[in-house]
């Protein structure tokens, strides 16, 4: 399995040694664009590191294996399951999360598109939702409607809302053609 494909199916690619594991001090994570100092065992899943000591809220626990997607972030360009991996796997890499997008006042195109495709219903998988379709706009800008579904199978959305977020996926991909 190469790097890419294990970041994308959620697998970290930093050994796990016993040794590191246990070692606890001062990290320094690039998160949205900033250096982020925090403090933790080098075997805390990312997840738990940027929701409780950074209050980044945007990735969501779901199942804790990589499974379902909903902590979905996006690690140098890749979408990839935080809760599954450890923070010295992140250690030098870019970590895009949900708040390093847009704001309220100016939503990304890709939560525009969300928003008016009404592409959402609990909206428990949005932020998987949406991360993963950022790292396939950014490598991909113009997909067809297949190639956003497989980027998308493996994301849980347990409401049904499938249709309406590949009509988002695909309006986000029109509308970013469109500003190029």
């Amino acid at each position: 399995m190469t790097s890419s494909s294990c970041l994308e199916a959620g697998h970290s690619t930093t050994p796990n040694d016993p040794s590191e594991a246990t070692f606890s001090g001062t990290i320094l994570l690039q998160v949205n664009g900033k250096a982020r100092e925090v403090r933790a065992a080098l075997d805390t899943p990312l997840l738990h590191v940027l929701r409780n000591d950074l209050e980044l809220n945007g990735p969501k626990f779901g199942c804790g294996l990589g499974e379902c997607a909903a902590c979905t972030i996006i690690l140098d360009g890749w979408p990839a399951r935080s809760c599954v991996i450890p923070i010295n796997g992140c250690m030098g890499r870019n970590i895009l999360t949900l708040e390093g997008l847009g704001s309220r006042d100016q939503p990304d195109p890709i939560q525009r598109a969300f928003i008016a495709e009404e592409a959402a219903q609990c909206g428990y998988c949005l932020n998987g939702m949406i991360m993963t379709t950022k790292a396939l706009l950014g490598r991909n800008a113009h997909p067809s409607e297949q190639e956003a579904a497989e980027a998308l199978k493996y994301n849980l959305c347990r409401c049904g809302a499938h249709v309406e977020i590949l009509r988002a996926v695909m309006r986000a991909a029109s509308e970013t053609a469109r500003s190029e």
